[in-house]
């Protein structure tokens, strides 16, 4: 599991709540004046996840206005970028003078070593709370041109369309399911919400250009794994039905595949295969028909499904689904092959 840190002010009784959370504040790297008009039950929770180069906090509370003025700036400057992905709630997002309403699904970006002020509020805070995901990323982490990404303080990106959509759909990935990861997978994972943070940051400027190479490709690629997932069970998949998808050649998407050691159309069945041995392995699909369970995940041909199927893993399906469902009787078989030999 992802190591996991939080705060949670619900262990204090509700008039020592927003103390808490101001002692928390003023600890941070980046520590903020923040005030909120539920400051006499301040029922909040941070939850702190470091993935190498980044670091993501999920934020919840009923309401709350901070601002970072040029003093506190002056007394600590981590020299961070503040990418936020506002999950619940209403907010407003300004610095060096845009000023922007950020709607839940949405991104906001800001200096951290600059003055700033953020508003956000739960839309109904009797019933809910306000929500977000913060993604820090070091000045020096960034490989966009410092002296343009002013033009994005303070700014508003989509969350729901293209790039942004698929590193806001990371974000609620990591944050809410940490146990489907190891400790060891953190540099990884955070490798890949830079590269995704920094393509979607590169488009709003509107200078791709100033992406690195690399990191376009890596973004890319990301984007194609994430969409051929959400297309496994449609028997047409192919690389052309992909690479037209994203709008590049079939010869691009392979050259794309080149670095994964893998090519595009193995990519594809690797995957089908795997959703499908585990299907056949799950006790409480043991009535579907194994052939409705590969034309689940493209497969609709039965004679292909079982070759494929028994190159990849040396059984047939049925065969698979047999030794799953009777671990007992391969034990007991190989016992009963050691017991047949005659003692000396």
């Amino acid at each position: 599991m992802l190591p996991r840190d939080t705060i949670d002010t619900t262990v204090l009784p509700p008039g020592e709540r927003f103390g808490m959370w101001l002692d928390l504040v003023a600890r941070t790297s980046a520590p903020l004046r923040i005030q909120s008009a539920h400051a006499g039950d301040f029922a909040a929770r941070a939850d702190f996840i470091s993935l190498g180069p980044i670091q993501l906090v999920e934020y919840r509370y009923p309401s709350l206005d901070a601002t970072r003025t040029q003093k506190l700036v002056r007394r600590s400057d981590p020299e961070l970028y503040i990418l936020a992905y506002t999950t619940g709630g209403i907010g407003t997002s300004s610095q060096d003078g845009r000023r922007s309403e950020i709607l839940a699904g949405e991104f906001t970006f800001y200096d951290g070593s600059r003055p700033h002020d953020v508003c956000h509020h739960a839309t109904e805070p009797e019933r809910d709370q306000a929500t977000s995901i913060i993604t820090l990323i070091p000045h020096a982490a960034l490989p966009l041109p410092p002296q343009r990404m002013a033009t994005l303080y303070g700014g508003r990106m989509s969350g729901s369309e293209g790039i942004g959509a698929l590193l806001a759909q990371f974000l609620l990935q990591v944050t809410r399911h940490p146990e489907q990861y190891h400790a060891a997978d953190a540099s990884r994972l955070g490798a890949v919400g830079l590269d995704l943070a920094t393509t979607m940051l590169g488009r709003h400027l509107v200078a791709e250009d100033a992406v690195p190479t690399e990191v376009r490709r890596r973004a890319l690629l990301a984007q194609v794994q994430a969409y051929v997932h959400r297309h496994l069970g449609d028997a047409t998949l192919s690389p052309g039905v992909v690479a037209d998808a994203h709008h590049i050649s079939v010869r691009s998407l392979h050259r794309l595949f080149e670095a994964e050691e893998t090519t595009v159309a193995s990519y594809i069945r690797d995957l089908r295969l795997t959703r499908c041995r585990r299907d056949l392995s799950d006790p409480a699909l043991r009535n579907q028909p194994v052939q409705t369970i590969a034309a689940r995940w493209g497969f609709p041909d039965k004679a292909h499904f079982s070759r494929a199927f028994r190159a990849a893993y040396g059984v047939s399906p049925q065969e698979h689904r047999d030794a799953a469902s009777h671990p007992a009787r391969i034990v007991n078989s190989a016992a009963s092959v050691v017991n047949s030999r005659r003692a000396d």
